[in-house]
């Protein structure tokens, strides 16, 4: 069977690396759809915690794990060789900044040095973590193609940015509209495919580079909103005016 059609089908198995809180919602969201699913991370305490049915983050309850686990499509584990038993990889890492307040992509790297040890044919590989325009294509990708395969051809490669607003009560992983990018047509066409079983909408655009700006464009929107409106508050409240009201 081919791997568009087990997508499909709901017989992929769905791989997260990274379960904190990016990664373990989208996780529960592919069980909830009768996903089998496996979550990867290096944190052996989180690992042992979700086993057990228990939560770490706040706004996802204990139970909603524990009924992934009983539905027994859901475990959690360190050990990264059981990537070679998903079909699609999601990657959902940090991307903190350095001390000179640039990015610092060393856990997207490592990460893609630990699945080019582990990957096979007909994969799925899709990075979720907010980054630069060219990571996906110009970091990423040779990085996997240490396995011997192919990117776009052996193996399928896209990018899709996370948007979690972790304690919304209004909308949640399933319920905000999600980009995806790819620059081959079958890795764009399987990576929409996959989130469209999960996402209420999705929307593809021409290539990875262009899903990162979107992240970056968005990123870049709230922060000089937000320093807009903070700027407008010291002088409102200067000139005896609630911002709260004129907002």
């Amino acid at each position: 069977m081919s791997l568009l059609q087990k997508i499909k089908d709901h017989e992929a198995t769905i791989g997260v690396i990274g379960l904190g809180y990016v990664g373990l919602p989208l996780i529960l969201e592919f069980v909830e759809e009768k996903f089998p699913t496996i979550g990867f991370d290096v944190d052996d305490a989180k690992v042992e915690m979700l086993n057990k049915g228990e939560s770490y983050i706040k706004h996802i309850p204990a139970n909603r794990i524990q009924k992934a686990l009983d539905k027994k499509l859901f475990h959690a584990t360190a050990d990264f060789s059981k990537l070679k038993d998903v079909d699609c990889i999601l990657v959902c890492v940090p991307t903190p900044l350095n001390k000179h307040r640039e990015p610092d992509i060393s856990y997207i790297e490592n990460t893609s040095e630990t699945i080019s040890r582990h990957l096979r044919k007909e994969q799925l590989v899709v990075l979720e973590s907010s980054t630069f325009p060219g990571t996906t294509e110009e970091v990423m990708r040779p990085i996997l193609e240490k396995s011997g395969l192919k990117g776009h051809d052996e193996f399928y490669l896209a990018f899709s940015p996370e948007r979690e607003d972790p304690n919304n009560p209004n909308f949640n992983t399933k319920t905000i509209p999600k980009v995806v990018g790819a620059n081959d047509p079958t890795s764009l066409e399987l990576a929409k495919t996959l989130y469209d079983q999960v996402i209420v909408k999705t929307v593809p655009v021409s290539s990875s580079q262009a899903a990162e700006a979107t992240k970056l464009l968005e990123n870049i929107f709230r922060s000089v909103n937000i320093a807009m409106v903070n700027e407008m508050k010291v002088i409102l409240d200067r000139m005896g005016i609630d911002i709260w009201e004129v907002i």
